[in-house]
């Protein structure tokens, strides 16, 4: 199912690619060039609880010599709703990605993703080569909840991570279609006070809650399933679902450090970022040393996952080893650096893909014209 046209920016389309795998939605620019060469293909895409259609205005921004396309990942926007097989990581989506530029004859492109499209990204460059990556507030390389510094686990079942720590009532209101601001847990209050810093407006709000509003909640899709567990906080990782692709029993992108040949990596993100961060909002170990969650077992046993300081040495290692890493750290700024501030995104983006403008042919020389009025 492809989006509505009142989702759809101007000169934004959408299309629906078969692939081996499933069907996946595709919004490209309607003035782009199918044979534009994969060193001037910029690929994005997007994160949790969300869809292509957040891409669309950097989408109209970036220079018309690229061609730009951004995926709908499985389970959102108007690719197909498959079930998701978290015991593969974040794999099932990566592989979807790869198969759907196999279908479109792109090899290697300059990749963009953004938050749980970041561990995407990760993931598919140590499968597959490509040319550039762009880490848009990226789930750290450990995954989303449930480690120390160094990667390592907390417990054997990852508990407190995956999808028995979704919110139900939130669950509810993207099952409901609920598009007002009513409750902390209506997707448009979310938006608001976790996909961007305080003071963040925009006319296209109701297109970014549309997009929210995608997202599956079947069976297999958004949250996912948790188990009971005996360590705090009382659940453990189940594995099927989004969620549970990110557990650290499943995930882990820190080999991206041995991958060759290295393409340059732009890693941007906000100082202001409630999802991301060393102090999570969205991470329960957080809450329950903030005591919004009851029973907090102490930080020795349950510490809050320093998600940045984990990027940032898992990058750290990466430019050890040979590669380019460009960090860009925008104060003030949250989790979507690409709606907040669209320019200096646009700009490391560019420099990232080593972007030069088509040469222009010089202009022939002006004649002039002499206009002689009549009395």
């Amino acid at each position: 199912m492809t989006p509505a046209d009142d989702t759809l920016f101007d000169g934004i389309t959408a299309r629906v690619i078969e692939t081996p795998r499933l069907l996946v939605n595709i919004l490209e620019r309607s003035g782009d060039d199918a044979a534009t060469p994969p060193e001037r293909t910029v690929v994005l895409v997007h994160g949790n609880v969300s869809s292509s259609l957040f891409w669309q205005e950097i989408m109209q921004d970036l220079p018309s010599d690229l061609r730009v396309i951004a995926v709908d990942l499985r389970g959102f926007g108007g690719t197909e709703h498959a079930p998701i097989d978290a015991t593969r990581g974040v794999r099932d989506f990566s592989d979807d990605v790869h198969a759907t530029l196999e279908a479109l004859g792109i090899e290697a492109p300059h990749l963009v993703g953004w938050s749980m499209g970041g561990g995407v990204v990760m993931q598919y460059a140590i499968d597959h080569p490509v040319r550039s990556l762009t880490l848009q507030a990226p789930v750290s390389p450990y995954g989303f909840g449930g480690t120390r510094r160094d990667g390592s686990r907390l417990t054997d079942d990852d508990a407190g991570a995956g999808g028995g720590g979704a919110n139900p009532d939130f669950v509810q209101r993207l099952t409901d279609g609920d598009t007002t601001d009513e409750a902390p847990t209506s997707p448009r209050s979310v938006l608001r006070s976790g996909y961007v810093a305080a003071g963040y407006t925009s006319e296209h709000e109701d297109v970014w809650v549309a997009s929210m509003l995608t997202t599956s909640t079947a069976e297999g899709n958004y949250p996912g399933d948790g188990v009971a567990s005996e360590n705090w906080p009382g659940f453990a990782a189940g594995t099927i679902g989004v969620l549970n692709t990110m557990v650290p029993k499943y995930f882990d992108t820190s080999g991206i450090v041995a991958i060759e040949p290295k393409p340059p990596i732009l890693w941007i993100h906000g100082t202001a970022d409630a999802i991301v961060s060393d102090a999570s909002f969205y991470d329960l170990n957080h809450l329950g040393a903030l005591g919004i969650i009851p029973g907090w077992p102490g930080d020795e046993v349950a510490p809050a996952q320093p998600m940045v300081s984990q990027t940032r040495d898992v990058l750290d290692a990466y430019a050890a080893a040979g590669g380019q890493v460009t960090e860009v750290a925008l104060e003030g700024v949250g989790h979507s650096p690409h709606l907040e501030r669209p320019a200096e995104f646009r700009q490391a983006l560019l420099a990232t893909i080593g972007y030069v403008g088509r040469p222009q042919n010089p202009a022939p020389p002006t004649e002039a014209i002499i206009l002689k009025s009549e009395d």
